[in-house]
């Protein structure tokens, strides 16, 4: 039988040019593995160079070697960041005064670069930039296929929520959601509708120059890097759409134009930072959408088998409709098996590599 070599992860050919040298040499030393793991490079002005795996953060030392001590990690300079933020700006940083407003820019294949650094308050921008971090995109089609079946009855798709504390895998989980709702579900008797994304950080679709990286399905339509509240009001009123999008819902504008598209029979999906059903059902400014009874479902994520578990299903009363805990992408909460989707508990690796 033939044996194919494993192929590079996708992320090196779209980062690892933008990295000094000697960083991406240090970062290739690593098992395939351990790179495939990989959610967040950190390269930060006289700091260690730092990455995120599986929500936890380790240094890499010279040789290339994960360490929990920050004295063993390997320095970044301030001139290594410097000339990696010119190569990533395309050597011409004033072309992207917008990016410098908001803090972070999308490179091709929708890894997100957040900025930090000096600010300069007369331009509500940064001025010099010290510290990156890059967010690796990555799609995990089929993630959301243990979750999908509790927000769709009688082949109708529910209004749903879902809560998570950061880097909880809500994200993650509402971009599989998305291409699975546009693309459509025969097993659930849902046809693909037509989905309007708000994407105002560029994380869902991972746009650049306004073209989605990430694949959110063929009935879908991403308006990137706009205001939220505007966004959703333009979407509305422009694209028909059959389904409304948006991630990391805040204040009571967001919260009443969700509403008033809802009374226009749009379906509504939507995250937001929470503990849990009751923390974000008595949160300040989402009085509107508590009163309209908007939600029908709210999707619980946390942290109890690690990254991405769904802990509870409820109803828009509060009754649990589901309970877990199970990991996103497996279907068999006992082994693990997911029918072709890829268990993403990989605990043991990563506690070998942050020495615990």
């Amino acid at each position: 039988m033939a044996v194919h070599p494993r192929r590079r992860p996708l992320w090196e050919e779209q980062v690892l040019c933008h990295l000094p040298t000697e960083v991406a040499a240090i970062l290739l030393t690593l098992s395939w593995e351990t790179r495939e793991q990989i959610e967040e490079i950190r390269l930060r002005s006289g700091q260690p160079l730092a990455l995120g795996v599986e929500g936890r953060e380790l240094f890499l030392n010279p040789r290339g070697n994960p360490t929990p001590r920050a004295s063993e990690g390997y320095r970044v300079t301030t001139e290594q960041v410097a000339a990696t933020w010119q190569r990533m700006a395309r050597f011409s940083v004033y072309a992207l005064e917008e990016e410098l407003r908001q803090g972070f820019l999308t490179l091709a294949g929708g890894h997100r670069v957040g900025l930090a650094g000096r600010f300069l308050p007369e331009e509500s921008r940064l001025g010099r930039v010290t510290s990156l971090n890059i967010r690796l995109a990555k799609e995990l089609p089929g993630v959301a296929a243990t979750v999908l079946p509790h927000l769709v009855e009688g082949g109708a798709l529910l209004n749903t929520m879902i809560v998570s504390p950061p880097q909880g895998g809500k994200t993650t989980l509402l971009r599989d959601l998305i291409r699975q709702i546009s693309t459509g579900v025969d097993r659930l008797g849902l046809p693909g509708l037509k989905v309007g994304v708000v994407d105002e950080r560029s994380e869902l679709a991972g746009s650049l120059d306004g073209v989605p990286q990430l694949d959110l399905g063929p009935r879908t339509d991403v308006l990137d890097a706009g205001p939220k509240t505007q966004g959703l009001w333009h979407i509305l009123r422009s694209l028909s759409p059959q389904v409304i999008v948006t991630d990391e819902l805040g204040g009571a504008a967001e919260a009443a134009a969700l509403s008033e598209a809802a009374r226009a029979g749009v379906r509504i999906l939507a995250t937001a930072h929470a503990r849990d059903w009751s923390d974000i059902r008595n949160r300040a400014g989402f009085g509107c959408l508590r009163e309209g009874n908007v939600f029908q479902r709210y999707v619980v994520l946390g942290n109890s088998l690690g990254r991405g578990t769904v802990e509870t299903v409820h109803d828009g009363a509060g009754v649990c409709r589901c309970t877990g805990p199970w990991r996103l992408g497996v279907s068999d909460r006992t082994t693990g098996a997911a029918g072709g989707i890829r268990p993403v508990d990989r605990k043991g690796e990563v506690d070998f590599l942050c020495g615990n």
